[in-house]
């Protein structure tokens, strides 16, 4: 925690962007909350979730392109406010839903919605090491994710328990607010010319924009790079269970427990729990491990995330099930802050737009068919074959990682890219304090 507190107190540009993702998080769940439970309300079905899901999952993959491509062209701080006054637009439309006979503009919006995101996410992740110093990137990593698990148990609980007593409109308000205040903290930020620019464009070798050969370039590059390549292979095997818990957390919270939006909140707000544990653990962790004792942690978490999801289907007290989903979410949440930390030091600065899209774009892609295949399961059969189902693809990514160990694909890199950049252009991350 201390070395949370210092970063906050003394780099004013990550402060402030850490500021507009705490508000904006935290919006983005009373969003969640109230369109799943509007989704389930007077229907009951798996199925009207799996369609909002998958109205969100298909148009991010889509965004994933172009997200990348710019997001190494142009200033990702303006990319990024800008993402935030689009959203806030969109997310003021959801008002019109409550009142909407069917379901159709619930769809339209949440596409567009999540459309805007990856502009914004992946933006934030490429700017970090651009605005911390390399010995605060590890804490920098493990805050921005543990903060994002934070918002996630604040949000979901406020926002189950809250939701009948603001109104769906209420929630809606809140979280397109949100974004104008995250735009706000952002624009606050203050970096040196280049700063928040790719590499190749602070060198002047942006050229001719040509997207389709940027994106392609980008998706090679990570192909050249194996420890990059597992690691979005291994958020692939993740996502394939992962997809169907987005729709079985609703389906457990107000059909299988029978605890309605309040249910729903509070098992994702356990998932939030596991989570922030998680990230503790890894940064406490992560500074001390080697590489060859990184990949092997990382094979234990995958097995845990996957076996204690498995368990967690099954339960029939809930307080049980709560406690197994909190621990499947720990172990994924150690891998992530681990597996994040390596592409942070390893990934070239003219390419992270266009790697963390993509990665961004895989996991989507594979939630997208595994919400699809659960959203029809649903109704067929119940959603603990489903989760027990789920759990034992999310293992799976213990074997693929296992398999990847022994095909040698997983050596540390001869020199970070990170240390290559400073190295050649001088650290921006020293100036860029604000």
């Amino acid at each position: 925690m201390a070395a949370f507190a210092e970063l906050l107190r003394t780099n004013a540009n990550y402060r402030r962007m850490w500021f507009g993702q705490v508000v904006t998080e935290i919006g983005d769940h009373f969003n969640n909350i109230a369109v799943f439970s509007l989704a389930v309300e007077g229907t009951g079905s798996g199925l009207v979730v799996s369609g909002v899901m998958l109205a969100r999952a298909l148009p991010a993959v889509l965004a994933a392109p172009v997200a990348g491509v710019l997001l190494d062209r142009l200033d990702r701080r303006k990319v990024m406010i800008w993402s935030d006054l689009v959203r806030f637009f969109i997310a003021l439309g959801f008002i019109f839903t409550v009142r909407e006979q069917g379901h159709w503009l619930l769809y339209v919006l949440s596409g567009m919605l999540m459309f805007a995101s990856p502009f914004f996410t992946s933006g934030r992740s490429a700017l970090l090491p651009a605005i911390t110093t390399p010995a605060e990137l590890h804490t920098a990593n493990a805050v921005t994710q543990t903060t994002q698990w934070t918002t996630l148990t604040i949000g979901t609980f406020a926002a189950g328990l809250s939701v009948h007593q603001l109104g769906y409109e209420g929630a809606f308000v809140l979280n397109a607010w949100s974004f104008l205040f995250s735009a706000w903290s952002i624009s606050r930020m203050r970096l040196p010319g280049g700063a928040a620019r790719a590499v190749a464009g602070e060198r002047g070798g942006g050229g001719v924009v040509q997207p389709w050969n940027d994106y392609v370039e980008g998706l090679r590059y990570l192909k050249r790079s194996t420890l990059v390549l597992t690691v979005a292979l291994a958020g692939i095997g993740w996502a394939s269970g992962g997809g169907a818990a987005q729709i079985l957390f609703s389906l457990f919270g107000e059909l299988v427990f029978k605890k309605g939006a309040a249910g729903i909140g509070v098992i994702w707000g356990f998932a939030g729990i596991g989570l922030i544990l998680g990230g503790t653990v890894a940064h406490r962790i992560g500074r001390h491990l080697s590489f060859a004792q990184y990949v092997r942690v990382v094979l234990v978490c995958y097995f845990i995330h996957g076996a204690a999801y498995m368990v967690f289907s099954q339960m029939r007290q809930f307080w049980l099930a709560l406690v197994f989903i909190a621990l499947s979410r720990l172990a994924i949440a150690v891998a992530s802050v681990l597996n994040w930390g390596k592409l942070l030091e390893h990934v070239a600065g003219e390419f992270r737009g266009r790697v963390f899209t993509t990665l961004e774009s895989l996991v989507w892609s594979t939630m997208l068919v595994s919400m699809m295949i659960a959203g029809i399961a649903s109704q067929f059969t119940s959603p603990r074959t489903i989760g027990l189902w789920a759990g034992g693809f999310s293992t799976t990514t213990a074997l693929y990682w296992w398999w990847a160990m022994r095909k040698g694909w997983l050596r540390e890199p001869d020199m970070p890219a990170r240390a290559a950049v400073e190295e050649e252009y001088g650290d921006h991350s020293l100036e860029s304090r604000g």
